[in-house]
């Protein structure tokens, strides 16, 4: 889980972000959502700091009571280009999740692909000047999310793929429990979509045993217990405990070849440490994969 940007005090904010850059991050990535704009005004204090080139992504979520879908994109990247206190970003993706019909936050395939629908917005966004790309998020409906994929109007997707759920990249045997995202990574690889991989500690619980309320599973049917059940099988597979790993966890992530870069939260400087530790560590050796696979097909409900 992230909060280091909303919560953090301003000497650990600019000490993590100084490390950050002095150990080669160079993209930062966040959205309105993230603390009612706290992230973004964090950020974009920060940033004024830093001689780097650095690439920025935020978000943009629709409202689909609201038809006026370039009126909204327009207002929400404003507001996060004044807080971040930059002129354009490289990369604005679509918040919400996609499906075939559109229901609360869920965006029906036909909104987002229908002519001054959503993908008409962002890209009215590119020409304005104000993002160099546009993406989605990789929730929802697989199907209707492979077909916006095949558009050939996207740069990126962000999506799930951690220790827990893997589908997006692997096949998953049947006894393990998981919202099936199959396709996704091979449909954005024949589509040229760069593929940013997101919840690689699943809210926290392939990090840490602490607990703070605020965790959130993001796919139908998963829980915090069910997630903390599945990560404990896992654990006494591999290491005969059941405490997870959050370097383990990370570079699990690191091992998709077809993921190009992995989006973590911080809550704390501790956790980048962990992750550049992990990141130096490289991918996953083919005897840990296998056990892990090993894992996954072990599993009882």
């Amino acid at each position: 889980m992230g909060g280091l940007l909303i919560n953090g005090k301003d000497e650990e904010k600019l000490d993590t972000f100084e490390l950050a850059i002095r150990s080669g991050v160079n993209w930062f990535d966040t959205a309105p959502s993230y603390g009612a704009g706290v992230s973004e005004s964090a950020l974009g204090s920060l940033l004024t700091t830093a001689d780097a080139a650095i690439q920025v992504s935020t978000k943009v979520s629709i409202d689909s009571r609201d038809s006026d879908y370039y009126g909204q994109v327009e207002r929400s990247l404003n507001g996060s280009l004044r807080r971040l206190n930059k002129s354009r970003v490289t990369l604005i993706q679509l918040h919400n999740p996609i499906a075939n019909d559109t229901k609360g936050r869920v965006i029906g395939i036909n909104e987002i692909m229908k002519p001054h629908g959503v993908l008409d917005a962002l890209d009215n966004i590119k020409m304005q000047g104000m993002a160099s790309e546009i993406g989605i998020t990789g929730l929802g409906e697989t199907a209707a999310l492979i077909k916006v994929i095949k558009s050939n109007r996207l740069a990126s997707l962000q999506l799930v793929y951690n220790l827990l759920n893997a589908s997006a990249a692997i096949s998953m045997p049947p006894s393990w429990p998981h919202h099936n995202f199959t396709g996704l990574v091979d449909t954005c690889f024949e589509h040229d979509v760069a593929v940013f991989g997101i919840r690689a500690f699943s809210a926290g619980v392939l990090a840490t045993t602490h607990r703070h309320g605020k965790e959130q599973p993001l796919t139908p049917s998963d829980t915090i217990a069910s997630e903390q059940f599945k990560q404990q099988h896992l654990s006494q597979v591999l290491f005969g405990h059941n405490q997870p790993d959050a370097r383990l966890a990370l570079r699990f992530a690191l091992s998709q070849q077809r993921i190009h870069a992995v989006i973590i939260g911080l809550a704390q400087r501790e956790h980048l440490e962990i992750a550049l530790q992990a990141s130096e560590d490289g991918p996953l050796d083919e005897q840990s994969l296998a056990q892990i696979h090993l894992g996954w097909r072990s599993f009882q409900a």
